[in-house]
């Protein structure tokens, strides 16, 4: 797969590009780590977003975080109709000049016109000797390519893994990281436990996330059935649902409809906008099982290796359903329909329809029934290990 191999020297510079969300950057950890691993002395930096960034604040594997917010030039509208954009590049572009990068690392599909423009100026930019990414026949900018497949040939996490390869870096540990800190536990705790001490006792605990963010509300499962699910749930197994999300979640009410439809006495919180997104990562380590939309939350519960279940429809689940780099089977599910239509985002080498057909059957027509089936799977193998785990101490 890959046309050229690159060793660098023993303490290299080198600079990975991410500019996209936190799953996205997520998928960028098992590779940092290679790259790490086979360059100890390296500097390695990270370019990404601002929301993302801070989840790998701290990580032992990167020296420095940059930060770009890449959606003041995602069209080239925005330069013409506010120039002063571009005087914010100034200090990064002091900064990518200023790092001395012997490689530069580009973690994105060369999908559209405007975004290779973006991104072979941010690469020319670092005057990096060795600028390596994946080629779709354009990359012409690129000097160390690895064949670009197309979305779901394989998982990005394995293109990311390509990448880090093409610089004689690899891993056995492929799992998706997220450097929490002590604090970062201890408030997960403290909104897990905020006025519901005797809900502690309540297990198991089913952390479902029935939105997703705003450009991708296509991926939604009907809300109807999340609260149908809960009330199987609770049926089969008992326990209590946490309702997670941000703060958006509470202002489309989306959480107290789910709690309105429910007929169960399943005791049910919503923790929306509550805490920060690492609090939010160990609310999810704790929790026994997560069921949700294709979207951030997903990856953070399967980072944090808690059963997950991820419910797909027009987007590529080969490309981007849930990954721990263990066995899918015990920890990670992936429900959707199998309509000829699907993907209809994210295929081969288009972007395709973002926000699906009119009546987004691959969504609409999926019943309660698979997921159940798949969420009973998974959490009978959770609650299995536990008892395994509490029988040998």
């Amino acid at each position: 797969m890959r046309k050229k191999q690159v060793i660098l020297p023993p303490n290299p510079h080198i600079l990975i590009i991410k500019l996209a969300g936190i799953g996205d950057l997520l998928f960028t950890t098992p590779a940092l780590r290679a790259l790490r691993a086979r360059y100890p002395q390296a500097r390695l930096d990270l370019l990404s977003t601002p929301a993302p960034a801070g989840l790998l604040k701290g990580w032992d594997v990167l020296d420095n975080i940059m930060v770009l917010d890449k959606y003041l030039f995602d069209y080239p509208k925005q330069m013409l109709t506010n120039p002063r954009n571009l005087l914010r590049l100034r200090p990064l572009w002091q900064q990518l000049r200023g790092g001395r990068y012997d490689a530069v690392i580009l973690t994105h599909h060369l999908t559209l016109p405007f975004g290779r423009l973006k991104h072979q100026l941010l690469m020319r930019a670092t005057g990096a000797k060795w600028r390596v990414g994946l080629d779709n026949g354009h990359g012409w900018f690129l000097n160390v390519k690895v064949k670009d497949e197309g979305f779901g040939a394989m998982h990005e996490v394995e293109y990311n893994l390509e990448l880090a390869r093409a610089l004689d870096a690899t891993t056995a540990d492929t799992r998706l990281t997220i450097p929490l800190t002590d604090e970062d536990h201890r408030q997960g705790r403290e909104i897990f436990y905020a006025d519901q001490a005797a809900s502690a006792a309540i297990q198991p605990v089913f952390a479902m996330h029935p939105g997703s963010s705003d450009h991708g509300h296509a991926r939604r499962w009907p809300t109807e059935r999340f609260a149908q699910l809960a009330d199987t749930l609770y049926h089969d197994f008992g326990g209590q649902l946490l309702l997670l999300g941000g703060p958006e979640e509470t202002e489309r009410l989306q959480h107290q409809e789910i709690m309105q439809l429910m007929r169960s006495e399943m005791p049910v919180r919503s923790l929306a906008g509550k805490g920060s997104i690492r609090a939010t990562a160990a609310i999810l380590g704790m929790a026994d099982l997560f069921i949700g939309n294709d979207s951030a939350l997903m990856h953070l519960a399967a980072a944090m290796g808690t059963p997950t279940i991820g419910i797909f429809g027009l987007t590529n689940s080969v490309m981007c359903g849930p990954y721990t780099g263990r066995s899918t089977e015990e920890y990670t599910q992936v429900v959707k329909l199998n309509l000829p239509c699907m993907p209809c985002s994210y295929r081969g080498h288009e972007l395709g329809l973002l926000a699906g057909c009119a009546t987004r059957d691959c969504l609409t027509a999926l019943g309660v029934d698979p997921v159940a089936i798949a969420a009973r799977r998974l959490l009978r193998k959770r609650l299995q290990k536990k008892l395994e785990s509490k029988a040998a101490q």
